[in-house]
């Protein structure tokens, strides 16, 4: 009985934090559009981020540049830079040192995100309302994450059951994950998503 009442009480909680993460995520998206862009340093950039890079009284140096499909920019004087896998911090010191090497004397060069490029994952199944969620500008997105942002789980749902499908350079990667245990907090992972990873949430078999 005391299980029972327990697991209710945690469904309970998660039910509200779904409808207040949909409000949330309404303001958020009409505050983002009057933002100015602030860029954290540790946030992994992405092929099609817009980018400024900015070097201190050297105007003729400053460009937007976009990261190409290639994860690479171009700047003047020092050619094409890879940015796969590099935080804002490490793009910044990285072009600075360049710079510095043999053109300018103690360059200081800030990196901005102008624009974000788009990331998105599927949710499917058993949930409100199926379909493409989009992580929010410089933040992750977790399992629990993106099934709330489409309404949640319907009352079909087997949440001890969700399967997670992921491609990674071509492999491609499945999880079945019981969400139960996330909820109730049983376990301590918490499933963080990566561009384009499908969930599926299955019917129970009644």
């Amino acid at each position: 009985m005391a299980s029972r009442f327990t697991r209710g009480l945690w469904l309970a909680v998660f039910t509200c934090w779904v409808q207040s993460a949909g409000a949330a995520s309404s303001e958020s998206s009409s505050a983002s559009s009057t933002a100015p862009s602030v860029s954290r340093s540790d946030y992994v950039l992405l092929p099609s981020d817009l980018l400024r890079v900015q070097i201190f009284q050297e105007e003729d140096l400053t460009r937007e540049v976009r990261i190409s499909q290639e994860n690479t920019i171009n700047l003047p004087l020092i050619g094409a830079i890879t940015t796969k896998g590099k935080n804002v911090r490490q793009l910044q010191e990285e072009i600075r040192d360049l710079y510095d090497h043999d053109y300018v004397v103690n360059p200081q060069v800030n990196v901005f995100v102008l624009e974000y490029a788009k990331r998105s994952v599927n949710v499917i199944g058993s949930v409100t309302t199926p379909g493409v969620v989009l992580f929010p500008q410089e933040q992750g997105l977790t399992l629990l994450d993106a099934i709330s942002r489409v309404g949640g789980f319907n009352r079909l749902a087997d949440r001890r059951k969700v399967k997670l499908t992921r491609t990674i350079e071509g492999k491609v990667n499945t999880y079945i994950i019981n969400a139960d245990d996330i909820i109730e907090g049983n376990t301590s992972a918490n499933w963080p998503l990566v561009q384009d990873d499908v969930i599926f949430v299955p019917e129970r078999i009644l």
